[in-house]
């Protein structure tokens, strides 16, 4: 009864899920991405309009808005679709944590982290359905600490937690990230059937493949995932990951993106003049 439509963003990378019960027409659109031009600051939703037009042409009906964590690397269109459908926007329950340090670096006044911005807060183990699809909610915090993956029927929709085989996990050097607790949540992930099918959040395409693929299974991930797949330790993984993580510079999108995101996709208020200001910190990421 699930179907599974996939919008991947060249820009960012990111792939946003757009999937429904066949039976009853309800949908859900996990990961939405709100396009935004950096050298111009400005924001576009023709992407999201593509996937609402398709969602429309299928006679589907909206009901939720599903944010796998609080990205740094694209800005959400949550708050977009939510103005123009009837659907919510869940997230999970440490999305609290995450508003409390991210006010802080960009005095964000406006902004209660209490989560009150989201229309539902995600505990683990939590259930939700569409249609009559149940959606199991899997707290798999790490590369932050408030990722959550989603269960619904044989399909596992895991955000940023774990990567194409080829290309392995998430990184953990955001606040409130930990490469020995991702460890973990993506053995807990790894434990779900073998033929379990599982949607990455990105694809960025490594080395020696030029087509951009999100869609896995759970025997692929332990079996041939380059950091954690069979036979890899906590202690080796951690090890791993960390020295990688040492290389890696902050996301193009890191600054506008957490701003944006800790609002549940809206902007910042409009200012006295009547526009809208996104904030650098100066020295402030360092």
């Amino acid at each position: 009864m699930l179907e599974v439509k996939s919008y991947f963003d060249p820009a960012t990378a990111t792939v946003t899920y757009l999937i429904w019960d066949t039976k009853t027409s309800e949908a859900a659109i996990i990961d939405p991405v709100l396009d935004f031009e950096t050298s111009t600051a400005s924001v576009s939703t023709k992407s999201m309009d593509v996937v609402l037009r398709d969602a429309a042409q299928q006679g589907l009906s909206l009901k939720w808005i599903l944010e796998t964590h609080a990205h740094a690397d694209h800005l959400s269109a949550a708050c977009y679709i939510r103005e123009n459908t009837d659907a919510k926007i869940g997230i999970g329950a440490r999305i609290t944590d995450v508003q409390e340090g991210f006010r802080a670096l960009f005095n964000a006044t406006d902004v209660s982290a209490d989560g009150q911005v989201f229309d539902a807060l995600f505990e683990d183990e939590d259930e939700l359905m569409i249609g009559d699809l149940s959606v199991r909610v899997l707290h798999t915090p790490g590369h932050t600490p408030a990722c959550v993956s989603y269960l619904v029927a044989d399909a596992i929709f895991v955000g940023d937690t774990l990567f194409m085989p080829d290309f392995g996990t998430a990184r953990t050097d955001f606040p409130g990230g930990d490469a020995a607790t991702l460890y973990r949540s993506i053995q807990r992930l790894l434990s779900l059937p073998p033929e379990t099918r599982m949607f990455v959040g990105h694809d960025y395409l490594p080395e020696g493949r030029d087509n951009p693929a999100w869609e896995t299974t759970v025997s692929d991930q332990r079996g041939n995932n380059i950091h954690v797949g069979d036979g890899v330790t906590e202690e080796e993984f951690v090890k791993k990951r960390t020295a990688r993580d040492a290389t890696l510079s902050a996301p193009g999108l890191i600054l506008p993106s957490l701003q944006v995101n800790i609002r549940a996709g809206a902007m910042p208020p409009v200012e006295a003049d009547g526009h809208v200001y996104l904030k650098l910190p100066i020295n402030r990421l360092n």
